[in-house]
C-alpha cells in the first residue's frame, strides 16, 4: 500500500518555501496514461513558474475531479473550504445569482499545488485581473487579455485549424499586434493578446467578433463567426469571440486537460503551426519541452495593445449589416 500523504516543498513569495501536503497520492487520475494524483502534482511543480505567470491575480475557476478524470467533474468557482491563510482570493459578483464569491487568485506556485491537492486538474482563469496588481489593473471588469479561440466543428480536420491560424497571424501582423499561440489541449488552437485594460467585456467581445469576421472573410469559407451552432458549417473553424464575455474562461497555458492522454494546453511558436500535433503535448512531454525551449509566453506582458481599430471595424460592420 502507498503512502497516505506526501509533502512537497514549493517556492512561495519573498524567497520562502511552502510545504503542500498531497493526500491520496496513489489515486489514479488518468487510467489510460497511468498517472496518479502525485504524478499530476509533480507535473504542476515542474511548470510552477510559467503557470503562475498565466494565472497571476486572475479569478480562476477550478475543474476538480475528486475521484479521477473518468468520474464526475466539479466546476468550482468558490474557493474550496480549508484553504491555508496564505491562499489569496478575489471577490467576484454574479448578478444572475445576486451573490459574491471568493475565487482563487493565484499569486505563487504553492497556490497551484494546493489546488491540485484539492483535486484540481484544470485551471480556467478569467481574462482580467483583480485591482492593484502587477501589471497594473483597474479591476476584474476590465480585461487585459483578448483571447482568440479557434474551435473546430465536429467534421473539421486539424489542417483547416492550421490554415485559419495562419490567417490569424496575418491579420495580427497587419494590425501591429503580437499574439501568443498555444494548443488548447483538445482539438483547437488559442492565440492570446495582451491589451490595455481600458474596455469592458462587451467592447472586448465586440473587438473579438470584428477580428473573427475579418479572419472568416479571408478564409474562403473555412472559418466562421456564425453565432448559432445549428447554422454553422460542421466542417468549419468557429472563431469563438464569445470567449471574451464576462465569466467565460479557457484553460490556461500549461493547464492539464482531462483527456485520456493527459494533454496539456501548451505554448507553441508560430513556425510550429504546420507541424504541431496537439496530442503530442502531455504531462509526460511538456516538462522536457519547457526545460529545452523555456516559456514561450514569458514576454506576453511586455506590450499591451489597443483595440481602437477593431472597434472601428465592428462599427463599420454593424453599419454595413443594417
Amino acid at each position: 500500500m502507498g503512502a497516505d500523504a506526501v509533502e512537497l516543498l514549493v517556492p512561495g513569495t519573498d524567497g520562502q518555501t511552502r510545504t503542500v501536503r498531497v493526500t491520496s497520492p496513489d489515486r489514479v487520475y488518468f487510467p489510460e496514461a497511468g498517472l496518479t494524483k502525485l504524478d499530476l502534482a509533480h507535473y504542476y511543480q515542474s511548470v510552477g513558474e510559467p503557470i503562475t505567470r498565466a494565472l497571476r491575480t486572475r479569478p480562476c475557476m477550478l475543474h476538480r475531479f475528486p475521484k479521477g478524470t473518468t468520474e464526475k467533474k466539479v466546476h468550482q468557482k468558490k474557493l474550496p473550504a480549508g484553504a491555508p491563510d496564505w491562499i489569496e482570493t478575489v471577490d467576484v459578483y454574479f448578478p444572475r445569482y445576486s451573490r459574491t464569491v471568493h475565487e482563487l487568485c493565484v499569486t505563487e506556485p504553492a497556490a497551484v499545488l494546493w489546488a491540485v491537492q484539492m483535486a484540481t486538474v484544470e485551471f480556467h482563469p478569467w481574462n482580467s485581473r483583480r485591482a492593484g496588481t502587477v501589471p497594473p489593473s483597474p479591476g476584474i471588469e476590465f480585461p487585459d487579455e483578448w483571447r482568440i479561440d479557434l474551435d473546430p466543428m465536429p467534421d473539421c480536420d486539424f489542417p483547416k485549424v492550421r490554415r485559419t491560424t495562419h490567417i490569424v497571424h496575418e491579420v495580427l501582423d497587419e494590425l501591429g499586434i503580437t499574439g501568443y499561440p498555444k494548443t488548447s489541449g483538445g482539438h483547437g488552437l488559442h492565440v492570446y493578446v495582451r491589451i490595455e485594460p481600458e474596455w469592458g467585456f462587451a467592447d472586448v467581445r465586440r473587438a473579438a467578433h470584428a477580428f473573427g469576421a475579418e479572419v472568416a472573410r479571408r478564409s474562403a469559407g473555412e472559418a466562421t463567426v456564425t453565432w448559432w451552432r445549428k447554422d454553422r458549417d460542421p466542417s468549419s473553424v468557429f472563431v469563438d469571440f464569445n470567449q471574451n464575455a464576462r465569466d467565460h474562461t479557457m484553460a490556461a497555458a500549461y493547464s492539464v486537460r482531462a483527456t485520456p492522454r493527459a494533454t496539456v494546453s501548451t505554448p507553441i511558436r508560430w513556425d510550429e503551426i504546420d507541424d504541431v500535433e496537439p496530442d503530442d503535448f502531455t504531462v509526460a512531454t511538456v516538462p522536457d519541452r519547457l526545460a529545452s525551449l523555456g516559456d514561450l509566453h514569458e514576454r506576453i506582458d511586455d506590450v499591451a495593445h489597443r483595440l481602437d481599430t477593431l472597434l472601428e471595424w465592428d462599427d463599420r460592420d454593424t453599419l454595413d449589416n443594417r
